[in-house]
């Protein structure tokens, strides 16, 4: 088969799938977190800041954007919108006054530990084909796509 056949054969396109799977994905997520006043993007940076402030820590802007591989300039908007909701308050670093610093409210705590346990639940069930989120063929996915995402950017 050359590769054009190949790459106009949307079943055998390892890319277009993965689009089509995190497209799914997301909208599935959307729908289940509109009932608590969130998107999925606002879910991706509300839910990693919970686990980084557990414990009293007020991490960056930067330290988020580089824990979720989201951009930075992205990261601001995201968290724009959460503070404009009362989940989040941004304060100027004590430390490095270009530095924005990150924490919950309480309200925000709650939403973010809902949303999570929400979250898993969906996840359980867009798994199941698999197993579900404790499978071990989920968890040879997750391996997969992370072996992906780590390799190095393509040079233009």
């Amino acid at each position: 088969m050359q590769v054009a056949d190949a790459e106009s054969d949307v079943n055998a396109n390892v890319g277009y799938l993965v689009w089509r799977l995190s497209t799914r994905w997301r909208a599935v997520l959307d729908r289940a977190l509109s009932a608590h006043g969130l998107t999925q993007a606002q879910y991706s940076v509300l839910a990693p800041l919970y686990g980084l402030t557990r414990d009293g820590a007020r991490p960056s802007q930067r330290r988020l954007a580089d824990l979720t591989g989201l951009d930075a300039v992205y990261i601001s908007k995201l968290v724009r919108a959460l503070e404009k909701q009362g989940l989040v308050i941004r304060a100027a670093s004590t430390s490095d006054p270009r530095a924005v610093e990150l924490s919950l409210t309480p309200r925000g705590v709650e939403t973010a530990r809902r949303t999570i346990q929400l979250v898993h639940e969906m996840r359980d069930q867009l798994t199941a084909p698999l197993g579900g989120n404790d499978s071990e063929r989920t968890a040879e996915l997750a391996a997969m796509l992370r072996e992906l995402l780590d390799a190095p950017d393509i040079a233009e």
